[in-house]
């Protein structure tokens, strides 16, 4: 059984590290990756393509037609991956490798050692490494938006919006049957999806929140200082459709539809409906 990496990509063209992927599918692993190119509208899915051919058997590629945003590109990511009935481990990281592979291995070492874990996250606040870089200003939002979703969760949780995570495969029914309703924050929705799954004390023996040894946030970031003054706002908005429209048997708008994709691999399997 393999584990599979998603890395959910727009307009990467000029800040993918080409040769690290390359290096990493040379390699002799049991790692799978899944890059999701999410509408770009540059050179991305040729960039991709180049990758995936120095190793097709390691490498698949979801091409979705039209942007949809990161939730959706990861759940078309973790969907696929699990349709294809060989992973056993599902994760995902960014594009811009500002988590490495290293980190993620050890995520995944973590999550293979202890049984009762199913889930398991890095974490740029917990007993956070000196390599740890990060915008002051960015850091300072940071924390009040990091406030906001404690509260929203109900779970002591440092750091939800860290990509690398990596959980079992079994999972992917829980936490993406539906669409989310955010394009960003999809991360918090996933805890509470577990968290209605699972219950809130079971959820907790369940996943595990682990410090990084690196992670350095990139300047060409595709979410701005404008979009994270908007995050109290839409976490809210999570807020009210897990909690307060569900009561009211209320019908939901959801900002996601689902994608039009095509599937660049070894595999022909459809994504799962």
């Amino acid at each position: 059984m393999k584990t599979g990496i998603i890395i959910p990509c727009y307009n990467e063209e000029k800040r993918l590290n080409v040769d690290a992927f390359i290096n990493f599918v040379q390699k002799d692993n049991d790692f799978h990756l899944c890059f999701v190119n999410d509408g770009s509208k540059d050179n991305t899915l040729e960039v991709l393509k180049d990758i995936q051919s120095h190793n097709p058997l390691k490498v698949s590629i979801i091409d979705m037609k039209k942007n949809s945003g990161k939730a959706a590109a990861v759940r078309a990511g973790a969907r696929y991956l699990h349709s294809r009935g060989d992973m056993e481990f599902i994760g995902f990281i960014d594009a811009d490798l500002s988590t490495d592979f290293e980190d993620f291995d050890g995520l995944l070492k973590t999550l293979k050692t202890n049984r009762k874990l199913s889930f398991v996250f890095g974490s740029r606040a917990k007993d956070a490494s000196e390599n740890i870089e990060k915008n002051r200003v960015r850091a300072m939002i940071s924390k009040f938006i990091n406030i906001l979703i404690i509260f929203i969760l109900g779970l002591p949780i440092l750091d939800t919006q860290c990509g690398a995570k990596v959980f079992k495969a079994e999972l992917v029914p829980v936490i993406f049957n539906k669409s989310f309703f955010s394009r960003w924050l999809f991360d918090v929705e996933m805890f509470i999806k577990m968290k209605k799954h699972f219950g809130k004390t079971a959820i907790m023996k369940k996943i595990h929140e682990q410090p990084l040894k690196r992670w350095v946030h990139m300047e060409d970031s595709k979410l701005g200082l404008k979009d994270s003054l908007e995050i109290p706002y839409r976490l809210i908005s999570i807020w009210f459709n897990y909690n307060v429209l569900p009561s009211l048997q209320s019908s939901i708008i959801k900002e996601n539809i689902e994608p039009v994709v095509e599937i660049y691999g070894v595999s022909t399997n459809a994504l799962a409906t």
